[in-house]
């Protein structure tokens, strides 16, 4: 597991999430642990290493 900081793109606190980093490629949705609003998460990774990371809000 990999926890990655980012910037929430709802209230732009920052916070953390543990990545999986036996999954290559990933795409869901998880709730901002500060103001509850959803975030779809895509993250890459290649050899274990993080090589891309998005943090985007859904379109209502």
């Amino acid at each position: 597991m990999l926890e990655h900081f980012f910037v929430c793109p709802y209230c732009w606190e920052e916070i953390s999430m543990l990545l999986d980093k036996s999954v290559s490629n990933q795409n869901y949705i998880e709730d901002c642990e500060v103001c509850c609003n959803p975030i779809q998460v895509t993250a890459q990774f290649l050899d274990l290493e993080l090589t891309a990371f998005e943090a985007n809000n859904i379109e209502q």
